[in-house]
């Protein structure tokens, strides 16, 4: 790969075209990280809700065929939007898995292009990753931290050490929240994306009305399980006749989701301090987040969710946390994040062969993957996270 140029933006920092295609966003990114952290130039994403909609989730064959026409188009806006000419550029990065493996083999092969024909270094980048560093789109969030990551398709507690380097306290043994928003929205019949219409519907709901199920409660470890109660929702939601009753229902269930991520965060929390005790509380009075402070991070598209938000952040000040989460613009699938988690990489001298590999299946902490699967070999190769 040839060497990473750090002479062409004139000084200021390292400069990197982003490309995500994991799941059903066409996305395209130029971020700048210099001296004083990072700025997005531009972010383009092309979503795909409207070619969906109609099937109640996302069609991997559709999802990899829109990617294929939309990328070109989306990345030459990008680098428009961005001022910046190619040559400007020190690397391009692009998500290599985990995802739907037909879009990320496309995100990836056009970022191969871009790094042969540009003669650029190549970064392959974990999707987790991206979502890992995110926060420090909006704030300079020093490292370490702690890291809530949950989405659409992942539910996991990570020790952010820094780029590369993170360790898993906690997963999910089924469902991740956001699939659970997702599937429960769709047996209440309000559509895709089912989320943020849940979320919507909530808001004049009382949740009191319905008692469901907490998952694990015998297990003292950091793990979630969503299962259970997306299938207890998904049957009450049969029950509901009225418009009142779906709104009381959707507040359920969103508290109920918000109780378990804080259940299992409060857990890692408290482990985490106890194998950190030299960690002092956040100074919120400062306003900056520092080395060697409680930081508290949340990451993903639920990361979104203002009652998640809410519940998590009253936690963190609980036990001495800065809260951080990403803008909104940055919490769903973006380039932005990859580009970020590129240039970082860059920074280390980190960049990828042409050969890389789009991988359906990238866990974080690969050790912890192997070594503590949550899905023991049984004739199947368990979750992608």
């Amino acid at each position: 790969m040839p060497p990473v140029n750090r002479q062409n933006d004139g000084g200021q920092g390292l400069t990197v075209l982003g490309l995500e295609t994991s799941c059903d966003e066409t996305a395209a990114s130029v971020v700048r990280l210099g001296p004083d952290g990072a700025t997005v130039l531009s972010s383009v994403i092309y979503s795909q809700i409207d070619e969906h909609a109609a099937y109640g989730g996302v069609v991997p064959e559709i999802a990899a065929r829109s990617h294929v026409e939309m990328i070109d188009t989306v990345t030459r806006q990008a680098m428009e939007q961005s001022g910046l000419d190619w040559s400007e550029l020190s690397g391009v990065a692009a998500t290599a898995g985990p995802g739907l493996v037909g879009g990320v083999m496309v995100g990836l092969s056009y970022g191969k292009a871009v790094a042969l024909a540009r003669d650029l270094p190549l970064v392959a980048i974990n999707h987790l990753e991206g979502h890992a560093v995110s926060a420090r789109l909006g704030a300079e969030t020093a490292y370490p931290f702690l890291l809530l990551l949950v989405s659409g398709g992942h539910c996991q507690l990570l020790e952010v050490r820094g780029i590369g380097d993170m360790s898993r306290l906690g997963t999910t043994i089924d469902d991740a929240a956001g699939e659970a928003f997702d599937k429960i929205a769709k047996a209440m019949g309000l559509g895709y994306p089912g989320g943020p219409a849940l979320e919507k519907l909530a808001a004049s709901g009382d949740g009191s009305r319905y008692d469901l199920p907490r998952a694990l409660l015998g297990r003292k470890d950091c793990d979630f399980s969503f299962s259970g109660l997306k299938t207890a929702a998904s049957r009450l939601a049969q029950t509901c006749e009225t418009d009142q009753d779906r709104a009381d229902l959707a507040d359920a269930v969103q508290k109920a989701i918000a109780r378990q991520l804080m259940e299992r965060t409060e857990r890692a929390m408290k482990a985490y301090l106890e194998s950190h005790p030299e960690l002092v509380a956040y100074d919120a009075e400062a306003g900056t987040s520092k080395s060697g402070q409680r930081l508290f991070v949340v990451a993903g598209g639920v990361a979104a969710n203002k009652t998640v938000r809410a519940t998590l952040q009253k936690l963190a000040t609980k036990y001495g946390f800065g809260f951080f989460a990403p803008p909104m613009a940055y919490c769903t699938d973006n380039a932005a994040m990859i580009a970020l988690a590129g240039a970082e990489r860059l920074e280390k001298g980190w960049v990828s062969d042409l050969d890389a590999v789009a991988r359906p299946r990238w866990p974080l902490d690969e050790a912890r993957a192997t070594g503590d699967p949550v899905h023991k070999k049984q004739g199947r190769k368990g979750a992608k996270a």
